[in-house]
């Protein structure tokens, strides 16, 4: 939210929602995962679509409107539904939205459904006949570094990470071990499209896209759709047997690029200076500094931007950041367990979901929930999700009670632990959400028969 001249009233996480991030095969649709993600986190949430002021979509790759058709399937209740698409950023520009909405008084109760639905490979653009939003970035790379056939992205965060090489002494077993940590992490993610673990050696002799970068240092596409409900104080007041589960946004700030974006370096190139502020900037909303968070969910979309973000975020000392992966300061028993996740590396990387994904997590982790992957103790917690072109935001929550996850809050109404187990709901779930005032069987269509029969 940047810095706002009035200061905003508390906002809270009521209720997250997942489904499994997929390999994309073109077999599930955007309607089933935004009615799945959703369907849970209003279970999670313990309310009604009745309840919901607005609504905001999230997704990069899809026709406009796309929201609409998902959140009718829940009821036709005649709220505002916007369509948000920031890039990778998507899904936490929309929960910044719904944060802004409750924090000034717009809406008491915001419900926000992130998907995508993606095609196999490497991103692309889907529009031929005009500039790209990224060419003036793509430009700059070629002039400083050059072009190789290597997938685009993987050549412009591969640049960063060599250039942390060059001027700060990391080398290229320092990015395989951030790749390393992140898979040995999604083992426990029931979420996670890959939960494989490999060795150190196993991830540098995978194949080399664009040094220092193998293909296990590198996210995949993914199939897959988030949710969360964010609250007033006022309506959270309202509902006192909630408040052990609800997570405070304590500080959040959504930026954009300064102008040293285009200063040749290959670090400042992938949004380095605004990741920066922004983490500069909810810290200091959430009066707690980058050496108080415990646990953070990053934007790894390759090894090498989690590489110089450790040091955009401040979780480690300028230029240090392959010495806090040496040390073992990124997992569990070191300084910030980073991704417990899996991160977007090995989690997966569903575009306009991927935001709301790593809210989820931050939030099961707080609750102390996430019992076979808990980082024990903590109280503070720190979200960033990068979008090129270019947005960042940066999210610090904290328990609305102000405990430490040791203190384990009471359950949803999901009727599992959904933090460590990725299972579905039943008829009567369904009914339990779905508008009892305006709803629609012909905007529902099959999408719920559907989805249970995944399960």
């Amino acid at each position: 939210m940047g810095n706002p001249k009035t200061p905003p009233s508390p906002a809270y996480i009521l209720g997250v929602g997942l489904t499994k991030f997929t390999k994309p095969r073109g077999k599930i649709d955007y309607t089933e995962l935004g009615f799945e993600a959703g369907v849970k986190a209003l279970l999670d949430a313990r309310l009604n679509y009745d309840d919901v002021d607005q609504g905001i979509a999230c997704y990069c790759y899809g026709d406009s409107t796309c929201g609409q058709r998902v959140f009718y399937q829940f009821g036709m209740t005649q709220i505002p539904i916007v369509n948000v698409n920031n890039n990778c950023s998507t899904g936490s520009t929309g929960l910044a939205m719904a944060r802004e909405k409750v924090a000034y008084g717009a809406a008491e109760c915001v419900m926000v459904v992130g998907f995508e639905k993606m095609s196999a490979g490497s991103l692309r653009s889907a529009w031929g006949d005009r500039v790209s939003p990224t060419g003036t970035t793509v430009e700059m790379m070629r002039e400083v570094r050059g072009l190789t056939a290597a997938p685009g992205a993987a050549q412009m965060f591969g640049n960063a990470g060599r250039e942390y090489m060059e001027k700060y002494g990391a080398e290229t077993r320092d990015f395989a071990e951030i790749a390393r940590v992140n898979h040995a992490h999604s083992a426990k993610n029931p979420y996670s499209q890959f939960r494989d673990v490999y060795t150190l050696d196993q991830i540098l002799s995978s194949p080399m896209l664009h040094e220092p970068l193998t293909k296990l240092q590198c996210c995949p596409t993914s199939d897959g759709g988030a949710a969360t409900i964010v609250v007033s104080e006022a309506f959270l007041a309202a509902r006192p047997h909630l408040r052990s589960q609800a997570i405070l946004i304590a500080g959040q700030c959504l930026a954009t690029d300064a102008a040293s974006l285009f200063n040749r370096s290959s670090i400042s190139l992938m949004g380095f200076d605004m990741s920066q502020y922004a983490a500069k900037t909810a810290l200091e909303e959430a009066r707690v500094s980058a050496k108080d968070v415990q646990v953070c969910e990053l934007h790894d979309c390759f090894s090498a931007n989690e590489m110089i973000t450790l040091d955009a975020l401040g979780l480690c000392e300028p230029g240090k950041a392959h010495e806090m992966v040496r040390q073992g300061d990124i997992t569990y028993g070191g300084r910030c367990v980073v991704n417990p996740s899996g991160g977007l590396i090995s989690k997966g990387h569903p575009l306009g979901a991927t935001g709301i994904a790593q809210c989820a997590e931050l939030c099961w982790q707080l609750r102390g929930w996430a019992d076979n992957r808990l980082v024990k103790g903590a109280k503070v917690a720190l979200q960033h999700n990068l979008g090129l072109g270019g947005a960042v935001i940066v999210t610090v929550y904290k328990r609305a009670d102000g405990r430490s996850n040791e203190h384990y809050a009471s359950g949803s109404d999901v009727g599992y632990n959904p933090a460590v187990e990725a299972r579905g709901f039943t008829k009567e779930q369904v009914e339990r959400v779905r508008s009892r005032t305006s709803r629609s069987e012909w905007a529902l269509g099959d999408t719920e028969k559907k989805v249970e029969a995944r399960f």
